[in-house]
């Protein structure tokens, strides 16, 4: 098998059904592959919805995980030498696949392609930066980080520090060597942790922007939904500083982070329409990921409870 496309959903049904269809219309002729859908835990009716779909395979998850947990599980049940890792809400657009395959045939050590993510009306989006540490966080701090740490422009094919995973294209065995996605990250600086980890070990994660997809990022829209992003990313930042970097830069990193968001704030205070208490929540989090607030994973984890709560009464009765 040469290519897996391995989509992970959650609760998105209408979206997970059109990117599969995407990846249909999009599949380069000629090239042995499958689909396969990991259905997290959703309540939709997707699992159903997408199972009805001829070729496509279904791995069903009884309980919520989170993103690293769900792409290794995605990588060990894949067939293909090559993975393309997928959310729900991306859409392959044609000749993005081929772009891709063709980036990690030309250079045997690279163990990552990622593709260019453009929103719906065409214009791109940050996909590829520097990974993380003391010189991003300043960078940041004196808004440079578009020059210095964005690695996203450009048109030719270049070797990046990390590259979003909405749309990755993964050397399977590469993932394998290294261990597969680490489960201590539910959301957030898990595909960051693990290019780092395959930079580490010699290989090379490559940014492809002649590979072009459309990426919907439905993220919540409510208060209480951006506020637990917030306090997950922070979380998943600080825990990849903790696991590659020293005490000292940690804690600097922590305060540089926290202090650039302070400028921000007061920017947006000063706009109709903008929202300077999120940035003041991305500078407490910072500066104390771990402070109160509550998280995605924890969403997750009382999402479980309830599963099984409803589960045992169901039994007992």
């Amino acid at each position: 098998m040469e290519l897996s496309y391995c989509v992970t959903n959650t609760d998105a049904r209408e979206l997970a059904l059109a990117c599969v269809d995407a990846i249909k219309r999009a599949h380069p002729d000629g090239l042995e592959h499958e689909i396969i859908v990991l259905d997290n835990a959703s309540q939709d009716g997707s699992a159903a919805a997408l199972g009805a779909i001829e070729g496509v395979r279904v791995i069903t998850r009884e309980r919520r995980g989170g993103a690293a947990s769900n792409r290794t599980i995605l990588l060990r049940e894949a067939r293909g030498e090559l993975c393309l890792l997928l959310d729900e809400d991306t859409e392959l657009r044609p000749g993005s696949v081929a772009a891709l395959v063709a980036a990690l045939r030309a250079e045997p050590r690279a163990a990552v392609a990622g593709a260019q993510l453009v929103y719906p009306n065409g214009s791109k989006s940050p996909c590829a930066w520097r990974l993380p540490g003391v010189g991003t966080a300043i960078a940041q701090l004196l808004f440079l980080g578009g020059a210095l740490v964005t690695q996203s422009g450009g048109g030719a094919v270049r070797t990046v520090g990390w590259v979003q995973s909405a749309a990755m294209l993964v050397r399977r065995e590469a993932a394998q060597a290294v261990g597969w996605w680490d489960p201590a990250f539910f959301l957030y600086s898990d595909e960051t942790d693990f290019q780092k980890r395959l930079h580490d070990a010699g290989w090379q994660v490559l940014h492809v922007p002649a590979s072009r997809v459309v990426h919907r990022e439905q993220l919540s829209t409510d208060a209480a939904g951006v506020a637990r992003r917030i306090v997950q990313f922070h979380r998943g930042r600080d825990l990849y500083m903790r696991k590659h970097h020293s005490r000292a830069a940690v804690y600097l990193s922590r305060l540089l982070w926290s202090a650039s968001y302070l400028p921000r704030a007061l920017v947006a205070a000063l706009r109709p329409g903008e929202h300077p208490g999120r940035y003041l929540l991305h500078a407490r989090q910072a500066l104390r990921p771990g402070s109160g607030g509550e998280s995605m994973a924890e969403v997750a984890e009382a999402f479980n409870r309830r599963l099984s709560s409803a589960q045992a009464e169901r039994s007992g009765g």
